[in-house]
């Protein structure tokens, strides 16, 4: 820090950032409070990459621009009051970047112990996130732009591998020297080697094609020459797009992906597993880094993307590395021009480009690819949306609470897909809830070591699920059905089947809510064991019901039996 107001972050490349203090239209004693706040933040235990601290110097200008419009400036740190913050919290709008503004000062400020506890506690109060306005797309236009990328990327990917093979081919001496086969191998080893087809050196011809390189290749334009060892800008951003639909990153990390390492399963002709490296920085200091490991083993294998990317990108890379070697990111583009202009493409201020090959994919590429195509808006943001929530239905490089917060919950598709489901639960649960099933167990014959009840066989009367004050069951005959420890046999059946046709009886002879009250659910279980037993067997108990079985539901009905 130079004069306590110029601050430098170097990030974990080495890179390195300067911010200005001098810049703020404040009073240099707050410019300075700032500055060292600031700067107690650009270490690599909290600030590793540039984006971090870019995402808190433009709130800052804000908030100072905003402090400099009022009656009586803050001059100093500790004069910044409740009032004056909150009328800084009101003056935002309800929007992404008014929260960021509002939520990132406030971090900044917290670290000051100066600070009054009354300004202390108005910065603490919660800020409420505005409401997302992105959606996941509809299945019809997703599925418009993932066929898009794929009928893009799968033509690249066969231009470049037939190309491929043309020159291996040629690499080792399978056409005769001089034939058109040799001098298209030859162009292709030029294109691979220095990312240029053979050219004219004159002056007045410098950048033409040689003539006979030309005619093997069809012309001299990008599809006939570089085309086809090189994927084009749109191309790239296809291939993001199915690694989007695939996996459901997001773009910052598709963005960084670095080469996937590969290594054979069980032996060189076994599966290829990738590692793959993945890069979140907005995750904080340390935790950037997943790795996950994709196995190519077929045609619909989640590893399989990965193979044709690192197909396609191969002579990109290679150029890339001999250019600038220990470049090791996965998506590498030929630019049209030569050479590229170099523009930081995200605010990690990492290069865009190494000579006429572009790295990675911007948001304005991919916007630019959305509008070549004919779709409203890029497919990355609510492509990931709808890939996380709609088809994976899985966080992706999110926590599950922030997958259920800022993604599911949120989504007027996942909400709309989830009143069925919603329904049918909530309806099973009711159905749960008045369902009485019959809990006895259904034998063969009787067990000497049951003891008979009116209605059933009890296993272990001591150990009933309904005791009674003094021991033993305590619940009525009619729930002997509902108790696990019953025994049902083929001496009950005539009486049960009298007891249901004398409850059918009933219903028509008592009120209806004193009939749902005491005999709906022993109704219930009886209906459920007569689709057990089946109709045959029912119809034949009821023909055989004795002067016994009425007599003992006679009673039951009457009270007069004791449990």
């Amino acid at each position: 820090m130079d004069d306590g107001l110029v601050v430098e972050h170097r990030d974990r490349t080495g890179a390195v950032a300067v911010y200005d203090f001098r810049t703020l239209p404040v009073e240099d004693a707050l410019r300075r409070s700032l500055a060292r706040l600031f700067a107690a933040r650009c270490v690599p235990s909290r600030w590793t990459s540039h984006h971090s601290s870019k995402y808190f110097w433009l709130p800052l200008q804000a908030f100072t621009a905003y402090l400099a419009t009022l009656d009586e400036p803050v001059a100093y740190i500790d004069q910044l009051t409740a009032g004056v913050w909150q009328q800084w919290r009101l003056s935002r709008q309800n929007t992404r970047l008014g929260y960021r503004q509002v939520t990132a000062v406030r971090g900044l400020l917290l670290d000051d112990p100066r600070l009054s506890p009354g300004t202390r506690e108005a910065l603490a109060r919660r800020v409420l996130c505005p409401r997302t306005k992105e959606v996941s797309f509809q299945d019809a236009e997703f599925d418009a732009i993932t066929s898009t990328a794929r009928r893009m990327f799968r033509a690249a990917h066969l231009r470049i591998t037939d190309n491929a093979r043309h020159l291996a081919q040629w690499r080792s001496g399978v056409f005769a020297r001089g034939s058109e086969a040799w001098l298209l191998g030859e162009a292709l080893d030029c294109l691979a080697r220095t990312g240029e087809a053979p050219h004219d050196t004159r002056v007045r011809q410098r950048g033409r094609v040689l003539a006979r390189y030309a005619r093997v290749l069809g012309g001299e334009r990008p599809e006939h020459t570089w085309q086809r060892l090189f994927l084009t800008r749109m191309e790239t951003v296809a291939l993001g797009v199915l690694l989007l639909a695939e996996h459901g990153w997001n773009l910052a990390v598709i963005n960084r992906l670095k080469v996937p390492q590969a290594a054979p399963d069980a032996g060189s002709d076994g599966p290829r597993i990738y590692r793959v490296e993945l890069e979140k920085h907005k995750r904080g200091a340390g935790q950037y880094f997943e790795t996950r490991n994709l196995t190519d083993d077929g045609a619909a294998s989640p590893g399989r993307l990965i193979t044709q990317g690192l197909e396609a990108t191969v002579f990109a890379r290679a150029a890339v590395h001999t250019l600038s070697p220990g470049t090791d990111r996965l998506l590498i583009w030929r630019s049209a021009k030569a050479p590229l202009e170099v523009h930081p493409q995200d605010e990690t201020g990492r290069k865009s480009g190494i000579g006429v090959f572009g790295l990675g994919i911007s948001g304005l590429t991919a916007k630019s690819w959305a509008t070549q195509q004919g779709f409203s808006s890029s497919p990355f943001r609510r492509g990931r949306r709808t890939v996380n929530t709609l088809h994976r239905r899985a966080p992706g490089q999110n926590s599950q609470d922030t997958h259920d917060r800022v993604y599911t919950l949120t989504d007027p598709q996942v909400r709309q897909r989830a009143i069925p489901v919603i329904a049918e639960a909530a309806e099973a649960v009711v159905t749960q809830a008045h369902a009485t099933v019959l809990a006895a167990e259904l034998r063969k014959g009787a067990d000497p070591a049951d003891y008979p009840t009116a209605t059933a066989d009890c296993h272990d009367y001591d150990n009933s699920p309904y005791p009674g004050p003094g021991g033993g069951c305590g619940a009525s005959f009619l729930m002997c059905l509902a108790c696990p420890n019953a025994r049902i046999h083929p001496a009950h059946h005539s009486r049960l089947a009298h007891l249901h046709h004398a409850l059918d009886n009933l219903r028509t002879a008592v009120e209806p809510g004193q009939w749902q009250r005491q005999w709906e659910d022993g109704h219930a279980r009886l209906e459920h064991l007569k689709g057990q037993l089946g109709t045959a067997v029912w119809t034949r108990a009821l023909a055989d019901v004795t002067d016994t079985d009425r007599e003992l539901i006679d009673l039951l009905f009457n009270g007069d039996l004791d449990p």
